[in-house]
């Protein structure tokens, strides 16, 4: 139960953080029950904060970050939760990384000018044909 000492990662050789397990005060885990109950504690937390996130995700309100904190607090105690931080940490890393390639931000730039460019054509096409007029009283 205790996995303090797993230290970085699961195989591949690399460093990839803190020793996986639970981050509960050392009198917790010292006892069975109550570490058990510590973790149940947690995981009821951690769910109800995950599960306020999903809810404000199609609601105004910060969802993914909401999920991500429910993430981060299971990510106290259970070890698949601090795997699936660690590899969602990286995977924004490499985002960033190649969100800031000055080729890929040229591309980027490119294509929402050209998008950009299309959407006023559209309302210009339409502003001629209709008039500045709201498309549900076009018939009226």
């Amino acid at each position: 139960m205790n996995t303090e000492s797993n230290e970085g990662s699961e195989g591949g050789g690399e460093d990839t953080g803190p020793a996986l397990g639970s981050r509960a005060p050392h009198f917790i885990r010292r006892s069975r029950a109550l570490h058990l109950s510590w973790q149940v504690g947690v995981f009821l937390l951690g769910l109800a904060v995950v599960v306020a996130g999903v809810i404000m995700l199609p609601l105004p309100g910060p969802g993914w970050l909401v999920i991500f904190a429910g993430m981060a607090l299971w990510a106290t105690e259970f070890v698949w939760a601090q795997l699936v931080l660690r590899w969602t940490k990286r995977k924004v890393t490499e985002a960033a990384k190649k969100a800031l390639d000055p080729k890929v931000r040229r591309r980027n730039i490119i294509l929402t000018t050209i998008g950009v460019v299309i959407i006023v054509a559209l309302l210009a096409i339409y502003v001629g044909k209709f008039g500045p007029v709201l498309p549900w009283h076009v018939g009226q």
